[in-house]
C-alpha cells in the first residue's frame, strides 16, 4: 500500500483529504505542524487529557490554523478515520518565515508568508520527513488540481471552485516536487466537502476558514513587526503625490499598496497608498486613479513549466483572490519577468506574487519588484 503524508491543520479541507485519500487505497499518515511562540495556553493543552500527541520538544499555542486547539480537532479526525497521527515541531524552521515577513514590512514591501511557507515547510520540510517514514507522497487540502501531461508528467490546474481556488499559493513549489503531491479536495467544490464531512460525522464540518496569518496572534501586523525587529524606526512622513506633508506615522510597516483604511490622517475624502518609500520612510497617498499600473517587473521567478512553453501572452494574477487579468509576459535574465498589463491595474504591491496562467494551468511566476 502507497503511503501518503497528509499536512491536517484541524479545519474541513485537510480533514476531508484524508477520508478522500483512505477511499483511493492509500496508507495515510496524518502530521499537524506546530510553529511559532511558546504561550502558557499550549503548555496546559499539552498536559491535558485532551491533547495526546507525539511530539518533538515542545507544542505552541497560536491564533489561526496552527493553535492546540486545530491540533486536538485535527487529532479526533484522525482517530475517527483510524489514522496514525503525529505533530511535528517546526519553531526553527518556521523562524524563517518570521524573519521574511518583518524584514519584507520593514523593507516597504507587502509580504506573503502563506506562499513561502508552502515553498519552504509544507513542500519543503514536509518531504523530509515524508522520506523518513517511507512516504512516497506529501498531500494537502489546497483547492488546486494535478494532471498528467502527455508525456506523463503532472501540471498545476486552478482548482475546481473558482471561489476557493490556491494555486496562486502554490506557484513557488519545486517543479520536480510534482509527481509527489496529492491534491485529493481540488476537484470539489467548498459545499460538497462541508457535506462529506457532515456525513462523516467530522466535528469540522462547520469550521471556519482561517482567515488571519497564523502567527499574527493580535492581528496587528505593525505591531508584530515592531516588536520583533531590533532597534529600527521608520516612523516617517505621510506626503501627497505633489509633495504636500499632511501628518506622520509610527512606521512604513504600517502600509501596503493600495491601503484605504487606518492611514491615520484625515483628508475628507477617501485617499489610497500609492508608494512606500524605504530610504525616506515617506509614504505617498493620493487618488484611487493613481494606483493604476499599466506594468510591472518581477524577480525570484519560478516555473512550473519549461519556459518554452510560456506564451507571450497569458493571464496574470496579483494578489490572491484578485481577478485574472490579460497582460503580455517577457522573461527577462536573471530569472527576472516583466508584465504588461492590457488595461491599468490598481494595487500593485511591491513583495507580493504574480502568478501567469494559461487557462487553468498554473506556468509559474515571481514576487513583484
Amino acid at each position: 500500500m502507497t503511503r501518503v503524508v497528509l499536512a491536517m491543520s484541524g479545519g474541513v479541507d485537510s480533514s476531508v483529504a484524508a477520508h478522500l485519500l483512505l477511499e483511493q487505497g492509500y496508507d495515510v499518515v496524518g502530521v499537524f505542524m506546530r510553529h511559532g511562540h511558546q504561550s502558557p495556553v499550549a503548555c496546559d493543552a499539552e498536559s491535558g487529557q485532551g491533547l495526546q500527541l507525539p511530539i518533538v520538544d515542545r507544542l505552541d499555542h497560536k491564533q489561526g490554523c496552527c493553535t492546540a486547539a486545530d491540533a486536538e480537532d485535527a487529532r479526533r479526525v484522525a482517530d475517527r478515520l483510524g489514522i496514525p497521527f503525529y505533530a511535528l515541531n517546526l519553531d526553527k524552521e518556521f523562524s524563517q518565515i518570521i524573519d521574511y515577513f518583518v524584514d519584507e514590512y520593514t523593507a516597504g514591501r507587502t509580504p506573503n508568508p502563506c506562499v513561502q511557507c508552502n515553498n519552504w515547510i509544507k513542500f519543503g520540510k514536509l518531504f523530509d520527513y515524508a522520506d523518513s517514514v517511507g512516504a512516497e507522497f506529501v498531500a494537502t487540502g489546497h483547492y488546486a488540481r494535478l494532471q498528467p501531461r502527455a508525456d506523463g508528467s503532472p501540471e498545476l490546474l486552478r482548482g475546481h471552485d473558482t471561489h476557493k481556488d490556491q494555486s496562486y499559493v502554490l506557484f513557488g513549489i519545486k517543479r520536480s516536487l510534482l509527481s509527489r503531491m496529492l491534491l485529493p479536495v481540488g476537484g470539489y467544490e467548498k459545499p460538497e466537502i462541508r457535506r462529506i464531512a457532515t456525513t462523516l460525522g467530522m466535528n469540522v464540518a462547520e469550521k471556519k476558514d482561517s482567515q488571519e496569518i497564523c502567527f499574527v496572534t493580535s492581528g496587528r501586523y505593525d505591531e508584530f513587526v515592531r516588536a520583533n525587529r531590533e532597534n529600527c524606526d521608520m516612523s516617517g512622513e505621510l506626503v501627497m503625490t505633489d509633495g504636500t506633508v499632511v501628518g506622520h506615522h509610527q512606521g512604513i510597516e504600517g502600509f501596503t499598496v493600495g491601503q484605504r483604511k487606518g492611514l491615520g490622517v484625515a483628508l475628507g475624502e477617501p485617499k489610497f497608498v500609492v508608494h512606500i518609500d524605504r530610504k525616506t520612510r515617506r509614504v505617498t497617498l493620493g487618488d484611487r486613479e493613481e494606483l493604476d499600473r499599466g506594468e510591472l517587473a518581477a524577480a525570484e521567478t519560478n516555473w512550473l513549466v519549461d519556459l518554452t512553453e510560456v506564451p507571450a501572452n497569458c493571464q496574470v494574477q496579483i494578489r490572491y483572490n484578485a481577478a485574472p487579468v490579460e497582460a503580455a509576459v517577457e522573461l527577462l535574465p536573471g530569472n527576472r519577468l516583466q508584465i504588461r498589463f492590457a488595461e491599468p491595474q490598481r494595487g500593485v504591491a511591491p513583495g507580493q506574487a504574480v502568478v501567469c496562467y494559461d487557462g487553468d494551468r498554473t506556468l509559474g511566476g515571481g514576487w513583484i519588484e
